[in-house]
């Protein structure tokens, strides 16, 4: 069969059918991350049936690629000949996620079986704190010692290249293992047979600290457009390395939290999980804020009612209060967001907040006598059939809530801009400034400024 041919395969089909001939082809002809995207979704009796027909390499690649839940469904069915096949097979960091997340009556049966440097290597690599550089770089990387000539290093990395994710970079390192620089395999290629790799390798190298937050070393690998970033401890012994793979995936899982943070979404922001998650799992995570905002919207209730003598005076003011909360919301989650993802970005700092008022100010003023013209245009066009008090004249009323308007544009405007600076200041994630909060103080605020500066200038 082609390789076309295999991808398009019916899995479930060919269980069915029993015919093991074609699953063989089909595990020996098609990528794993393909093998992955078809066995996924199987029970998992049947998807151990289906590795069962690839080759152990293979198999733990295909294992790699399943989501963490689906692993642990399938490593339950798993004797311990199998899960020791499995951890003899996967990447180190692969290997480390997983034996963090199996209960300890399976890791102290499975860990005896593997060898001393396997067995350091999984304790070590599950030592770092979770969300750290440490916890997401794996072992499996090509170091080479100052002293060798470009041609002993050609062999040198020939030899260990099988059991090297990537040998692309070289890392140099000392006797004590301290990082010295680095070497690319085209360095080493272009290079003259018997120049030393310490004369040609680049000492001006971008590493982070094992301790360093894990979105900081994937912003690294972003920002200079690494292969992999070296990863090192307090002594800058080199540790292990952290790859533009395990960046993307690191990229993907803070994209989501900061996303799902941004709309008031609690739980564990893992990205890929929707369907995966039950609704009452989606219910425990909307329902604490959602209520939690209702009741602090009372408020807004609390104030309209404190102004319904002005509202049966002047009903015209109740058509436009809608248009005060869509716009008062919409303006205070752009700035919101965007200040936001520059603190996330690193573009800005909470020192920087002068200057980002100054600017938002800038943009809300703008906005706000955009807004505030519209809201005057709408009023004077279509307001003449509107009741109002026989002493007051329509463009008294149209001018009165186009100025409650753009005021309440340009304070939506600020406080997007500031909360997210003053939770930041206090070292916390700006993103728990969430829309619906954001909206929820802002409709509130925005009633006080449409309310008064309605009365100020109507003189009620």
């Amino acid at each position: 069969m082609t390789a076309e041919e295999l991808e398009t395969l019916d899995i479930a089909e060919l269980l069915s059918t029993g015919d093991e001939t074609t699953l063989r082809q089909f595990c020996v002809g098609t990528q794993p991350v393909i093998i992955a995207d078809h066995v996924s979704n199987l029970p998992s009796e049947d998807l151990r049936f289906v590795l069962r027909h690839a080759s152990p390499e293979t198999r733990a690649e295909v294992f790699s690629h399943l989501h963490p839940e689906t692993q642990l469904d399938l490593v339950d069915l798993l004797s311990r000949d199998e899960m020791i096949s499995l951890f003899t097979h996967l990447p180190p960091d692969d290997r480390a996620d997983l034996y963090k997340r199996l209960p300890d009556e399976r890791t102290d049966a499975i860990l005896p079986a593997l060898a001393q440097a396997e067995r350091e290597d999984i304790r070590r690599l599950t030592s770092y704190e979770e969300g750290t550089a440490g916890s997401v770089m794996t072992s499996d990387y090509a170091s080479i010692p100052p002293n060798l000539t470009a041609e002993q290093s050609i062999e040198y990395l020939r030899t260990i290249a099988p059991d090297r994710e990537t040998i692309y970079y070289a890392y140099v390192v000392d006797d004590q293992r301290r990082l010295m620089g680095f070497v690319s395999l085209k360095d080493i290629i272009l290079a003259p047979r018997h120049r030393k790799i310490s004369e040609i390798m680049h000492q001006d190298m971008i590493s982070i600290s094992v301790e360093e937050d894990q979105e900081k070393a994937a912003r690294k690998i972003q920002k200079y457009d690494l292969l992999a970033l070296p990863v090192i401890d307090q002594s800058e012994a080199l540790v292990g390395i952290i790859t533009h793979d395990d960046a993307i995936d690191v990229i993907t899982q803070e994209q989501t939290e900061d996303m799902e943070k941004l709309m008031a979404i609690a739980g564990r922001h893992e990205a890929g999980v929707y369907m995966r998650t039950s609704a009452w799992g989606h219910f425990r995570n909307r329902s604490v804020w959602v209520a939690g905002l209702a009741v602090l919207g009372l408020a807004s209730g609390f104030i309209v009612q404190n102004f319904e003598g002005f509202l049966l005076q002047f009903a015209i003011f109740a058509a436009f209060m809608p248009m005060l909360a869509d716009t008062g919301g919409n303006t205070g989650s752009q700035s919101a967001s965007l200040v936001i993802r520059a603190l996330a970005l690193n573009e800005i700092t909470p020192r920087d907040a002068f200057r980002v008022i100054l600017k938002e100010v800038h943009v809300g003023v703008y906005l706000g006598i955009l807004l505030a013209a519209l809201a005057f245009g709408r009023v004077m066009l279509m307001g003449a059939g509107s009741t109002i008090p026989e002493e007051y004249m329509l463009i008294q009323i149209a001018v009165a809530i186009a100025a409650a308007l753009g005021f309440q544009v340009v304070s939506a405007t600020l406080i997007g801009a500031m909360l997210p600076l003053v939770v930041a200041r206090f070292n916390k994630d700006p993103a728990v400034i969430a829309s619906p909060a954001l909206t929820t103080i802002v409709d509130i605020t925005g009633l006080l400024i449409y309310f008064y500066t309605a009365q100020f200038i109507l003189k009620v």
